[in-house]
């Protein structure tokens, strides 16, 4: 036989060879069999602390104007804030702004752009540690140079713990429930695959905003909206209702089923 088709003969067979690194292709096996559960719990708890955002708004033709009546209107909040024993550490100035307002000028000959006033706006942040104080301190505010209340929240400083508790009792609930469908369905739970948590809650947030100029009608407002403001007061004269704040945990999971 001629050299040449040896060659070709062997390079034919080399081809139609299988190669040891071509992939192999199994057929997929069944899904493994697992119960999929949620488990929910939600923890009442009181509120041990207020976060107020309120705010002081001047008006005047010049800025530097505004400005000094902003000032003192903010100072004058501050020194109410400490005479009321509120700690400097827990009142912040958190935002400023300056808004010229403007009209056109159209006597001349050129329509121009000029400020027809200024507006300043400053806004306080402060943390309650009393409960109890949350009414004076509001209506404080708003006879000494607040005119606005942009948010109210009350919430726990406890929240860490609250939610660890929650989410043992979403565990407890997922687990249960997984139980319980397994005795249904004639099986057995077994160890658990997969498993996720969320959380919501631990405090109560109202709001405001820089349009709402009425300082009495917000006062009445806020305490509306806590559930303080139907016709009856406290034992105390006061006409907030704290209540109770939720802290909720959700925890997924997939168990085995044996």
């Amino acid at each position: 036989m001629p050299r040449f088709a040896c060659w070709w003969l062997l390079s034919a067979l080399l081809a139609a060879a299988p190669s040891s690194a071509a992939p192999r292709y199994l057929a997929p096996g069944p899904e493994p069999r697992a119960i999929s559960v949620s488990g929910s719990a939600e923890i009442k708890v009181p509120p041990d602390e207020v976060l107020l955002s309120v705010g002081v708004e001047s008006r005047a033709i010049a800025l530097a104007d505004a400005k000094r009546a902003n000032d003192a209107d903010v100072a004058k909040a501050l020194a109410f804030l400490r005479a009321s024993g509120v700690a400097d550490k827990d009142v912040q100035t958190d935002y400023v702004n300056i808004e010229p307002h403007y009209s056109y000028d159209t006597d001349t000959a050129t329509t121009r752009l000029r400020p027809e006033f200024y507006v300043v706006r400053k806004s306080i942040g402060v943390r309650l540690t009393r409960i109890g104080a949350y009414e004076s301190v509001l209506a404080g505010l708003l006879s000494n140079g607040v005119q606005h209340v942009h948010g109210i929240e009350f919430r726990t400083s406890q929240l860490r713990k609250h939610r660890d508790a929650a989410r043992a009792l979403a565990i407890r609930a997922a687990r249960e429930k997984a139980d319980a469908l397994a005795g249904e369905l004639g099986v057995r739970r077994g160890e658990v695959q997969t498993v996720s948590e969320s959380y919501s809650g631990g405090w109560w947030r109202g709001s405001g905003w820089w349009g709402n100029t009425g300082g009495g009608q917000a006062m009445q407002n806020v305490v509306q909206q806590a559930g303080g403001g139907g016709g009856g007061a406290g034992e105390d004269g006061a006409t907030l209702a704290v209540g109770q704040i939720s802290v909720n945990a959700t925890v997924n999971a997939s168990f085995a089923i044996e």
